[in-house]
């Protein structure tokens, strides 16, 4: 490091502007390689244009949207527009960052590469759904309009530790929804873009996962914390958006995002590869934070199976309704 480090385990001294330096070295290396594996793609290649036509207003040939012209299916629809509209904050996401990590130097350079990056997710979501008519474009309008008005302000705005740790759990948490959505939209066509999609994301938590790992080694008390306060009070950035909750209970029973998927494949994943429960040498705030982490941890999988349990028997209601 550049920067003369407080002893490991130590609270003492660290401060967003000294961790901010202390990692910029980590942020260049993690962009190079993320610069060398990102590969460029077309969105207007993944939208199926030849299906598009006029919609009414302007054009005097314009055809009004109707459900039947929608080739997915209701849970592909609800978890479409939740994701779209959670793209669509895209600016204050930027603000967020460019507030927290800056502008200038490698910090910089990947807060804008991601931006631009990100970018090209609401402009290839919003397209198919208008080429193919896949949902009611005036309503994802007004739900658009509803939800940028509001803004955003992310639960971590006060620490650029918590908001790294927060974007390596919601980078995969927005990736897996993004997979299970194309698998259960019931159109190839979504599914695959929804895959390119994904690819993205899995690279930009990769990024910051590895950025988290940094910052486990040199504040270790510090970062566990975080970490322990995020994956605690962990919500989803789309949380704002009008009938979220209706979206999200919807989306939890039609297994796109739920609480297991949430335990096992997002908060799981990031723990076990960063051994964020088997970190030693913490001091008093570390280590009760780390503990309170794996009993939570424990809880969350207990409550997962209780869910897994109510929607098997909810689901063996509705095959036992189809038989008879």
């Amino acid at each position: 490091m550049t920067l003369t480090s407080p002893p490991l385990g130590s609270s003492a001294g660290w401060t967003d502007a000294r961790l901010l330096y202390a990692l910029e070295e980590v942020v260049e290396q993690e962009l190079n390689r993320h610069l060398k594996v990102a590969k460029d793609w077309m969105p207007h290649e993944y939208v199926p244009w030849s299906d598009a036509r006029n919609f009414p207003g302007f054009f005097e040939d314009g055809e009004a949207w109707d459900p039947s012209q929608s080739k997915v299916t209701d849970i592909g629809k609800t978890a479409l527009v939740v994701n779209l509209l959670t793209e669509d904050n895209l600016p204050s996401y930027h603000h967020e960052i460019a507030s927290l990590f800056g502008r200038d130097g490698a910090w910089g350079t990947w807060v804008h590469r991601w931006t631009a990056e990100e970018g090209r997710h609401g402009i290839v979501m919003r397209d198919y759904l208008l080429a193919s008519r896949a949902v009611d474009p005036d309503k994802l309008e007004q739900f658009r309009m509803a939800h940028m008005s509001e803004g955003f302000e992310s639960d971590n705005r006060h620490s650029m530790l918590h908001s790294v740790a927060y974007v390596s759990f919601q980078e995969l948490a927005t990736r897996i929804s993004h997979r299970n959505t194309g698998h259960q939209s019931g159109d190839p066509v979504c599914d695959r873009m929804l895959a390119r999609i994904a690819q993205d994301e899995n690279l930009h938590m990769i990024f910051y996962r590895n950025l988290l790992k940094a910052a486990l080694e040199i504040a270790p008390d510090l970062a566990m914390q975080a970490v322990r306060d995020v994956v605690v009070g962990f919500r989803m950035p789309g949380h704002g958006i009008p009938g979220f909750e209706r979206a999200a209970a919807q989306m939890a029973i039609g297994e796109i995002y739920n609480m297991r998927i949430h335990h096992d494949d997002v908060l799981e994943p990031v723990l076990r590869h960063l051994k964020v429960l088997d970190i030693a040498g913490l001091g008093p705030d570390g280590l009760r934070a780390q503990e309170e982490l794996g009993l939570f941890m424990n809880g969350l999988d207990a409550e997962a199976s209780k869910f897994d349990e109510k929607l098997a028997a909810r689901k063996a209601r509705m095959a036992a309704r189809a038989a008879g």
